[in-house]
Formats: C-alpha cells, sequence, structure tokens
C-alpha cells in the first residue's frame, strides 16, 4: 500500500517519528523547520531537533547524513574541488561552464548522447516524459503505484505536466514484463523507478529488466529510468553503469541522494531530446541564473562517492545479516530485514512497536552510548508496527558483524518490556 508520507524535493513541511504525512523536505528523514508561530514545546518538532542532534553527535553511525550538518559542515564538502575543476574559469551563467562540464561527465558515464542539468528531479522527469509524449504521440506513462510520481509529487504528471499516468502494479516488487505486455491500454512511455525506494529499495534481476524493456519496445514504447539511485545498483545488477543505462532511451540521476551533493539532478538520452529539454526547462523556471554550488558538489560526489559505492553495498550486506541476526539473539518475537540481501545499500528493518517507541529507544541509545544504530526517523504502518531506513555510507565500512550485533543488544535494552540499560 502507498505511503503518504513524501521524501525527496520539494517544499518542507514536517512530520514526526510515527509518520503522518508531510510534504518533501528532507532527503532521506532531514528533519523539516517549525512553522512560523509554532510553540516552543511543540513535541514533533523537540523531536525532530532531538534526531538532528543526534546524528551529528554520535560518535559511531552507519551513514551520517550530510544534509543534517551545520552550514560550516556543509561546506567543507567542496574542500579541495579545485582538484577536479579549475575555480579560475568563471563562473556559470544559465547552464555555462562547470554546469555543461558536469553535463558532459553525465553523458558519458551514462553512455548517452547528451545530458541536461535541472535544479529537482520532479522538474527533470516531468520535461523528459513531456518530451517524450510529444514523440510517441501518446502522454499516458505506465509506471509503478509506489513510483515516486505517484507517492510524493502531488499528482505532479497531471496536474503540471500533461500526463496521465497509469499503474503496473502496486505489488511491492518491479513490474514484470507479463504486466508490461498485457496491459490492458497503449501507453507512450514506461517509467521504471531503480531502484523501487518505496518498496524497500528492491530491483529486478538484469534479465528480468532486460525484458520489461523488451515487453516494452515490443508495445512501441520508449523507456525512461528514474534512476535517482541508480549509481549504486552496479552490484546487484553485476553490470557496469553505462551498460545498465543503455537498456533505456532516457535516463535521470540525482546528485544528492547516493553522491551526497547539494542538489540536482540530470536527464540523459538523446540528443535531439535534450535539446528539447532545456527549451521546457526555461519554460518550468529551471534556467537559473548561477549553479556553481550544486554542480560543484555533483562533480565531488562523482568523483568521491560514486567509486565507493559497491563497497557500500557489500558492507551492507554483512550489516543488513547482522541485524538480523541481532534480533533473533536479543528475543525480539518478530524482526524483519528487507530485502533479507540489500539490493542497495540503503534498505529496510521492521520491528514490533510503536514508531514513538523506537525513536525514543535509539536516541536514548546515541544519547547514553555515543552509537546511533537508527539514524532515520521510523514510520508507523499500523499500531505495534513501524519501519525505518538503514543506509550505510562510510561511517560504516568499519562495523564489524560483532560490533552490530552488540548495538542491536543495546537498543533492545532500550524497548518496553526488556531488561533496562
Amino acid at each position: 500500500m502507498a505511503r503518504t508520507t513524501e521524501r525527496g524535493e520539494g517544499p518542507a513541511a514536517g512530520r514526526d517519528a510515527s509518520g503522518p504525512a508531510r510534504a518533501h523536505g528532507e532527503q532521506d528523514g532531514e528533519p523539516a523547520a517549525a512553522s512560523a508561530g509554532s510553540p516552543s514545546d511543540d513535541p514533533a518538532r523537540l523531536r525532530r531537533e532531538r534526531r538532528a542532534a543526534a546524528v551529528r553527535n554520535a560518535e559511531r553511525l552507519l551513514a551520517r547524513p550530510g544534509h543534517l550538518g551545520t552550514l560550516r559542515q556543509r561546506l567543507a564538502l567542496l574542500d579541495g574541488v579545485e582538484d577536479l575543476y579549475d575555480l579560475d574559469e568563471t563562473a556559470d551563467v544559465y547552464g555555462s561552464g562547470v554546469v555543461a562540464a558536469l553535463e558532459e561527465k553525465v553523458a558519458g558515464l551514462l553512455g548517452k548522447e547528451a545530458a541536461v542539468f535541472f535544479p529537482t528531479g520532479t522538474m527533470a522527469q516531468q520535461v523528459a516524459l513531456r518530451c517524450w509524449a510529444g514523440r510517441t504521440g501518446n502522454n499516458t506513462v505506465a509506471l509503478h503505484a509506489l513510483a515516486h510520481p505517484e507517492v510524493h509529487e502531488r499528482n505532479a504528471f497531471s496536474e503540471v505536466g500533461g500526463l496521465r499516468p497509469v499503474r503496473l502494479t502496486g505489488e511491492p516488487r518491479m513490474p514484470t514484463a507479463d504486466e508490461v505486455r498485457d496491459f490492458e491500454e497503449p501507453f507512450g512511455a514506461l517509467m521504471l523507478e531503480l531502484p523501487l525506494r518505496d518498496a524497500g529499495f528492491v530491483l529486478p534481476s538484469f534479465e528480468e529488466l532486460t525484458e520489461v524493456v523488451r515487453a516494452a519496445h515490443e508495445r512501441d514504447a520508449v523507456v525512461h529510468f528514474d534512476g535517482a539511485r541508480l549509481w549504486e545498483t552496479t552490484v546487484h545488477f553485476g553490470r557496469p553503469l553505462e551498460e545498465i543505462a543503455d537498456l533505456a532511451d532516457s535516463v535521470y540521476v540525482s546528485f544528492y541522494k547516493s553522491l551526497g551533493g547539494y542538489g540536482g539532478a540530470a536527464v540523459a538520452g538523446p540528443r535531439t531530446l535534450m535539446e528539447e529539454a532545456r527549451t521546457w526547462r526555461h519554460r518550468y523556471g529551471g534556467m537559473v541564473f548561477e549553479q556553481f554550488p550544486a554542480a560543484l558538489a555533483a562533480l565531488v560526489g562523482l568523483e568521491r562517492e560514486l567509486p565507493r559505492l559497491p563497497e557500500y553495498v557489500r558492507q551492507a550486506r554483512r550489516v543488513a545479516a547482522a541485524l538480523h541476526e541481532g534480533f533473533a539473539a536479543a528475543g525480539v518475537p518478530w524482526a524483519r530485514v528487507h530485502p533479507a540481501e540489500p539490493h542497495t545499500h540503503e534498505f529496510r528493518v521492521w520491528l514490533p512497536y510503536d514508531a514513538e517507541v523506537l525513536l525514543e529507544a535509539a536516541l536514548r541509545q546515541s544519547e547514553e552510548t555515543g552509537t546511533l544504530l537508527f539514524t532515520d526517523h521510523w514510520d508507523g504502518v499500523c499500531p505495534g508496527l513501524a519501519f525505518t531506513e538503514v543506509s550505510v555510507r562510510a561511517e560504516g565500512l568499519s562495523w564489524t558483524a560483532d560490533e552490530v550485533k552488540a548495538a542491536v543488544a543495546e537498543f533492545v535494552r532500550r524497548l518496553p518490556g526488556t531488561a533496562r540499560a
């Protein structure tokens, strides 16, 4: 079932630990600022501030989300960037200079003729798909019910983009070739989110993906990859990035979700499509005067984080196995790690407690021991059941399986009905 919580680009609002609906304002769990006039003792705001402080102050954690840091810490991301780009060059103006260099680099990495930089992924995908609609003569976009535009973008495809989304499936898995081939009405484009975040960062096999793409092409539809996190899929697919991207007619990628940049996105595809995309970017208000901070941060991410993502994925699989064993050893009656072997460096943990209870245990563990095992918020699905997303990045590479299990034991001790720390 699609969740109402929203993550990604968009206007900031707020959400507490139990996960009521909120507008976009976080990259995987950023606490939103309190609205004007909010009381200083607002419980939801205080929980968000407490969690942000725990992330900043923790001595050990599996990933430290950069966007929760201070402005000084975020600016430090650009330390050494002069080794990647000539800072004596004139600053970019409406997409020139460093922005154009970034576009060229992305096109090369994805094996496409050209790429276009966008301030947000929401804008990037609307533009790409409406350009395809003009070419195919069909504005219908087939996608998953849990795809990002369906869950998190306030019906932007239909309300703004002039597109008509239709849902292939609502099952928590990728669509199958048969579902694409046998869908009851024509569609001009098939959009595939890789990985499918709201199903648990899941991916098909490369062979399944190839069959799905083939099924769409047999129906004379183009294929567009929502590849916000495509960068991290190479281990699961066992293929280089260019070979994965080659399956699609166009590909969207994000510069902050996996790469840790300040923001921004790109779409890559045929040169003529990208020329039209520039026109629509201007019409959408995305032709920003100067974007060098985001472009430089993206270059940093491509240089420093992209090569490390396979290492993060392999460590995430070790961490996931240790979490499973740790909860079993601690006697938690029902605990799930999904996928059991993560497809990327991100996955979900489900526990039989209310979201507020789990957040409190995580914060207490951090404040009392310096270890923050779960950095993200918890989403309550129903009374007594919640999940969180776990990401493993550079900070988590040093963790051994025994250290993960010990941290699980400390976390469980802070849950109701267990021995207190």
